[in-house]
């Protein structure tokens, strides 16, 4: 390096910062040593304040602008320094450049649940989550509390601490807006207005402001958000009445169908009159304030009897009969083949709905067979 360029290296002519990130919010400018000559130019952009610090005190605060350095626009910086080496000797002072614009797209949520009283529900936990921008809005507050001599303060030092903030004032707001449960939805965005001023208030000692605050979801746990799908449900059933007979009906429908009906029949005879009995208490009970009129009834005539379902006959069987599937065979062709001798105690047999090949004597519906039916003949003299 030459000699003039150490001269040249040893004041500094333009005072500026040029920010290619988007979350810093104080950038200190790197003076290296070098000094700030007295007629540099310190350019301050739209978004950004100035702040010159001489041995740790703060002296000025510039507003966006262009400004030549002079006794005449650094008031207290001059009172400072005194300037006892003449108005154009060079000086060191340190210079924080403060982003006063938006710093959007910071995160917030609730890490723990936050327990309120509803009138409805009684006890809930609730959860949130959202947004939320911040904004510089006193640069000399903020160096002094938070930045210090940090030389590139950025907004995930400050993150921390805001989200605690927050989280805070979310539980007291949701506590506090004495609103049911079901309609905190309609009315998020005032609470985050609400929201907007008190953490404003809050942060104003350190120099910060919450502009935005934005509340994207209020959730219940996963088992609460179930019970109330399953009574939304049941609000959407409507008549259960008809909706119990519906049921029945269905049931049956599928019986029908099923080709091992015969080991279901008691199921479904218990299902049906499972199935009308809730109906007829609950038409009992929609007709209960009728029947309570003090009023002389005349005899009720005797209600005919309604048939009971036609008996659906049992599946088919396989047999084994001389190493050879035989099939398949209805039940009631069984007893034929127990008389002719082809079915007997040690014969297997499979149905469909059994996991293995049984002996007849082992089958309930077929053993019965096996027990009606008569001896053999005794051989002829």
């Amino acid at each position: 390096m030459g000699l003039m360029d150490r001269v040249k290296g040893q004041f500094i002519d333009i005072v500026e910062f040029l920010d290619n990130g988007r979350d810093t919010l104080v950038w200190r400018f790197p003076r290296q040593g070098n000094e700030i000559k007295m007629g540099a130019q310190l350019v301050v952009r739209e978004g950004q304040q100035a702040v010159f610090v001489n041995e740790g005190t703060i002296a000025d605060v510039y507003a966006p602008g262009m400004y030549t350095l002079e006794t005449q626009n650094m008031p207290v910086l001059s009172d400072l320094k005194g300037w006892k080496y003449g108005f154009n000797s060079p000086f060191k002072a340190e210079v924080y450049f403060v982003s006063t614009r938006l710093f959007t797209d910071l995160k917030w949520g609730t890490q723990h649940p936050i327990t309120v009283r509803d009138k409805e529900f009684g006890m809930v936990r609730l959860r949130a989550f959202g947004g939320y921008a911040i904004q510089a809005t006193d640069p000399a507050k903020l160096l002094r509390q938070l930045v210090g001599t940090d030389p590139d303060f950025r907004t995930e030092e400050v993150s921390d601490f805001l989200r605690q903030t927050i989280v805070g004032q979310v539980a007291s707001a949701l506590a506090n807006a004495n609103l049911p449960m079901l309609d905190l939805a309609s009315h998020q965005d005032t609470i985050a207005q609400t929201l907007v001023g008190t953490l404003t208030q809050n942060l104003s000692d350190m120099g910060i402001a919450v502009p935005r605050f934005i509340i994207e979801n209020i959730s219940l746990p996963p088992e609460v958000e179930e019970m109330l799908d399953k009574r939304t449900s049941m609000g959407v059933l409507g008549d259960l009445d008809q909706y119990t007979k519906f049921q029945t009906a269905q049931a049956i429908t599928e019986a029908a169908s099923n080709p091992n009906a015969g080991n279901s029949a008691l199921g479904l005879g218990v299902g049906v009159a499972l199935g009308q009995q809730v109906a007829g208490v609950m038409t009992g009970a929609a007709a209960a304030p009728q029947q309570a009129a003090p009023q002389q009834q005349p005899a009720p005539q005797a209600a005919a009897a309604a048939p009971p379902p036609l008996p659906t006959p049992p599946a088919p069987y396989y047999l084994a009969i001389g190493g050879q599937q035989v099939g398949p065979v209805p039940f009631d062709q069984l007893a034929a083949r127990v008389a002719s001798g082809e079915l007997t105690a040690q014969t297997l047999v499979w149905q469909q709905g059994m996991p293995e090949w049984t002996p007849a004597a082992n089958v309930g519906p077929v053993s019965g067979l096996l027990a009606s039916a008569p001896p053999p003949l005794p051989p002829q003299q």
